[in-house]
């Protein structure tokens, strides 16, 4: 019986690595050994960092919005605070995104909301 070789097997396996680990620097993207340690690193950093990217992009949309508000004299506390006692639901993202495409449409949300809120502590 003819001895078992796993040649093709392996071959496709260290291909795989290699090319997960195509833009990494040095033997790390060369040699099968160390490529499979940067990949198994590179993957755990992706993990990672998909829930990192989350918090990221509140903290920008915060400054955006805080930029905003401060803009119209408002400070980012108190334009959020005015903005769930008027009950308008919009998220941060959309706000960050008035911010930056239509900063006359936030400005006029800000006043509004604003206002209502003057209205509602006068009465």
């Amino acid at each position: 019986m003819p001895r078992a070789k796993s040649g093709k097997v392996t071959h496709r396996r260290h291909k795989k690595v290699l090319e997960l680990t195509k833009g990494h620097s040095g033997a790390r993207h060369a040699l099968y050994r160390s490529a499979h340690e940067s990949m198994l690193h590179g993957l755990d950093y992706a993990y990672c960092h998909r829930r990192e990217r989350k918090g990221d992009f509140r903290r920008l949309w915060i400054a955006r919005i805080n930029a905003a508000a401060r803009a119209q004299g408002l400070s980012y506390s108190q334009f959020m605070a005015s903005l769930k006692k008027s009950n308008r639901e919009i998220n941060r993202k959309m706000l960050a995104e008035m911010a930056v495409k239509d900063p006359e449409g936030l400005a006029k949300l800000m006043a509004s909301v604003s206002s209502e809120n003057t209205n509602a502590q006068a009465t």
